[in-house]
């Protein structure tokens, strides 16, 4: 059963600053929540430890609350909550669906491609159910620094996106039995971010169109964990000029770099509000006037739009008004 009041999460991952396209994602997520009344919760996604640290949180927070983005109650973070994942793990396991993984990327990449199958360009690779152990006394959950991976059926799953629209994919031949429990002895991604939504009632979850295919995989794991998953919108990417994803390696575009340079918040927002259609002409703008004028009609059209360009390419000029190098 769905709450009666909506929530959603911010959920960076404190791996490093903070760049325009995730501003923007984070931006639209939380003035669609503040123009809806939707609860927003922060999460801190901190369970990479060797990539996640103190200084990048603080960095993150500190952008976050310079732009005006702010949230309600504590601050969650998922390292913190390692028994719910757990549960959630052994619960599939008794229904027959963990298996564990001893092979390296090296040896699923060979045994994919030996087999004919594609392999996910991410951070797991593809297992195919020819490749799952034939005894089954061996699946389930095992001692030592093993993978545990979720045994999928192949099928369609429909995702109902309220920008996007209807979308569909098969999350075995997307993702392949995905790692659910790492060899660090800790939730994976998948696991523990369906896990944590479900713990805190997160209805809504507003992120960026790569994960879209990833909806379809924890669609499939809410119901193979008897809950309904939230309802999903999904915002098109920031690109480069050239075409290229914005990443946190972009460090002359993060938030701390430009309040460094004397950048106002004002003018990152009318940049943001630009490139997501909120407005039609590239002006400063208050964080509370972008909530006034965020449209959820418009918004669609726009985000269906860039969807079916691949994305929003971010233009020189655009880069040069940011910094007042142009009026």
């Amino acid at each position: 059963m769905i709450p009666q009041t909506r929530t959603t999460r911010l959920a960076p991952s404190p791996t490093g600053g903070l760049h325009l396209g995730n501003a923007r994602s984070f931006l639209l997520n939380w003035a669609l929540g503040r123009k809806a009344g939707w609860s927003i919760r922060m999460r801190m996604d901190d369970l990479d430890t060797e990539r996640c640290s103190v200084e990048a949180e603080e960095t993150l927070l500190a952008s976050l609350a310079w732009l005006g983005i702010d949230h309600d109650g504590p601050i969650i973070r998922q390292r913190a909550t390692p028994a719910h994942h757990r549960m959630a793990l052994e619960r599939l396991s008794e229904a027959g669906l963990i298996f564990a993984c001893d092979r390296s990327r090296r040896d699923l990449r060979a045994a994919a491609e030996a087999l004919g199958a594609p392999h996910e360009s991410g951070t797991n690779l593809v297992s195919t159910p020819a490749m799952r152990p034939e005894d089954r006394a061996a699946w389930g959950l095992q001692d030592g620094p093993l993978n545990h991976r979720l045994a999928l059926e192949p099928g369609e799953e429909v995702v109902e996106d309220a920008l996007l629209g209807t979308r569909s994919f098969d999350p075995l031949e997307r993702f392949g039995d995905p790692i659910l429990w790492t060899r660090r002895d800790t939730a994976a991604y998948h696991l523990a971010s369906v896990v944590d939504d479900l713990e805190r009632g997160v209805t809504d979850v507003v992120r960026g169109e790569d994960l879209l295919p990833s909806a379809a995989l924890h669609q499939r794991l809410c119901r193979l964990l008897g809950a309904d998953p939230p309802r999903w919108w999904h915002l098109p990417l920031m690109l480069d000029h050239q075409g290229r994803r914005l990443a946190k390696r972009d460090g002359d575009l993060t938030m701390s770099t430009l309040r460094q340079r004397g950048v106002p918040p004002e003018r990152v927002i009318g940049l943001l509000a630009r490139t997501s259609g909120v407005q039609e002409t590239t002006e400063p703008m208050s964080i509370e006037d972008f909530v006034q004028a965020l449209d959820v009609r418009a918004l669609t059209e726009w985000a269906r739009a860039e969807s079916r360009e691949g994305g929003y390419r971010l233009l020189p000029e655009e880069l040069d008004w940011l910094e007042r190098r142009t009026t």
